[in-house]
């Protein structure tokens, strides 16, 4: 099987050497994996995501020297794939739609200890589960805004035990086959109203899609591998082989932003920085081993 990696970036701002490193990252891999190496626009939100951003993206990678398969996946052209695996979902009994605004949740979860996720967010009360099947579609037929989101302990019985194979580490050193824990996120959001996907939703099928075998990205979204290894197993798409590297930092140790104004490519590029000195600066500078095979 020939090794898949990709870069999928959201085109709603400029990358940042965290961008870089994660990009060159997965496209050395390939190479040394005499591998594909795909670019994905995740491009769901359509409202903060622009053309120029992704043209941004374009000349940022070339200048980096780097190539990619065409045509490029923008997640805007695929509704119809996400819309028939929400729909297998439905089918089976495993969402619901949530009514609940970011206010009226906070209310409800302001006890500190409430449960949280692994992002810190409070998981979602369980009030519209109650909700009888016609009051709900009568508010959705009254235009009320709401998310679909998972039923997670019913997925989890059908789903049964799962485990992802992490070839890098997680936050806290977590490395080899591990155990997958999608309970600790709760009810996720899977879809919107205005959106037939989320970012969980959206990812696992356009990996599927697209024969990714290798996942590399930050550690950050470690911990939202086992909502993808859920989901995975319920709609019956093949598990790649995961490796989460660590995230690049600036000098307070706060995590690249691009909210924060974290658009470090343009400025460097600007100032005469080059490649290599990119590459030196995030520790990329020397060829990598043969990556460890996928299984």
């Amino acid at each position: 099987m020939t090794r898949t990696f990709r870069f999928a970036p959201s085109p709603n701002g400029f990358l940042h050497l965290g961008h870089a490193f994660s990009a060159l990252l997965n496209a050395d891999l390939a190479d040394a994996a005499g591998g594909r190496f795909l670019l994905r626009m995740e491009d769901i939100d359509t409202a903060r995501c622009r053309p120029e951003f992704e043209t941004a993206i374009d000349d940022d990678l070339a200048w980096l020297g780097l190539s990619w398969e065409q045509p490029v996946r923008r997640q805007s052209e695929h509704f119809g794939d996400y819309r028939a695996a929400l729909g297998r979902l439905e089918a089976m009994g495993l969402v619901y739609p949530a009514f609940l605004t970011r206010a009226e949740i906070r209310a409800r979860t302001a006890d500190p200890a409430w449960p949280r996720d692994p992002d810190g967010a409070p998981l979602y009360p369980d009030d519209d589960r109650q909700l009888p099947a016609n009051e709900a579609a009568d508010r959705i037929a009254a235009g009320a805004p709401y998310a679909l989101r998972l039923r997670m302990d019913a997925a989890i019985r059908i789903a049964g035990p799962l485990a992802f194979l992490e070839t890098g580490s997680g936050p806290a050193g977590e490395t080899g086959r591990l155990g997958a824990d999608p309970a600790r996120w709760g009810d996720v959001i899977i879809a919107r109203k205005e959106v037939p996907t989320s970012y969980h939703l959206s990812v696992v099928v356009d990996d599927a899609l697209q024969g990714i075998t290798d996942v590399v990205r930050g550690q950050d979204l470690f911990h939202a591998t086992s909502v993808h290894r859920l989901l995975q197993v319920l709609l019956g798409l093949p598990e790649p082989t995961y490796r989460h590297h660590p995230l690049i930092r600036d000098a307070a140790g706060r995590k690249l932003s691009k909210s924060d104004g974290d658009s470090g490519l343009r400025e460097l590029r600007a100032a005469g920085v080059t490649p290599a000195e990119i590459r030196r600066r995030i520790g990329l500078e020397n060829p990598l081993p043969h990556p460890t095979p996928s299984t």
